[in-house]
């Protein structure tokens, strides 16, 4: 008797990603003046945001063989709380190519085009020439996050990562996996401060699953938060603005 035809099945292997977003910062000083994104370090909220992203790693006692950052203070001083819950003594990496998409200058905005540069790069799906405050398009943010994730990828070293990014990135490549290995950005993938996504990649450029998107230790059912960053941050800076 023959044997069956799948009985030379293997299990694909793959390797686990686990993607934060840095834990929460101010944008906004208590005068309503724009705090520079580039140095923004965590508030308090942030800072435990962080520790409870740890400890839920240390719970389940995971262990990175790679731990990588964008660089911006924000994420690195999220890595580092991360990595003092679970005691673990990795080397903290830095992308740059992984920093958040950039804006431009506010001032240069035409009030008529403010409400559209603040949210229409996060709202649904966002054609490439999209632009961010005036600044960087979605295009340009794949351009530079991609090749950095294929580059992680053909790594063959490592076995789990983390990586903490921001809340762009991530949605950039969020939107990657899940149309196996395409472009088209999925600006409605909410993305809270200190949220941990779990992603497995194999070996194969489409070979990609999702197994938990936008976990927030700290209140995993989202319950009390209605609306997005952006939107909140564009209704700080028009209450800022008028005051």
């Amino acid at each position: 008797m023959s044997e069956p035809q799948n009985a030379a099945f293997q299990l694909p292997k793959r390797r686990r990603i686990y993607l934060m977003r840095h834990g929460d910062v101010t944008y906004f000083d208590a005068s309503g003046r724009a705090i520079d994104p580039e140095t923004v370090p965590l508030n308090a909220a942030g800072r435990e945001q962080a520790s409870a992203a740890g400890r839920v790693f240390a719970g389940q006692q995971v262990r990175f063989d790679r731990v990588i950052a964008s660089g911006l203070p924000r994420t690195v001083e999220t890595a580092q709380r991360v990595l003092a819950e679970t005691g673990q003594q990795v080397e903290l990496e830095i992308q740059p190519a992984w920093q958040e998409i950039r804006g431009g200058k506010l001032g240069s905005i035409p009030a008529e085009d403010l409400e559209a540069a603040f949210l229409s790069a996060f709202d649904g799906i966002v054609p490439e020439e999209t632009r961010f405050l005036g600044g960087e398009t979605i295009g340009e943010l794949f351009d530079r996050a991609l090749p950095a994730l294929a580059a992680l990828r053909e790594d063959s070293a490592w076995d789990t990562a983390l990586l903490v990014l921001h809340g762009g990135v991530n949605r950039a490549l969020l939107s990657h996996a899940i149309t196996a290995g395409g472009r088209t950005f999925f600006g409605h993938l909410a993305q809270a401060t200190g949220c941990i996504n779990v992603l497995d990649v194999g070996a194969a450029p489409r070979d990609w699953v999702l197994r938990a998107i936008n976990y927030s230790p700290p209140s995993p059912l989202h319950r009390d938060v209605r609306n997005t960053t952006m939107e909140l941050l564009y209704a700080q800076f028009i209450q800022y603005r008028r005051s």
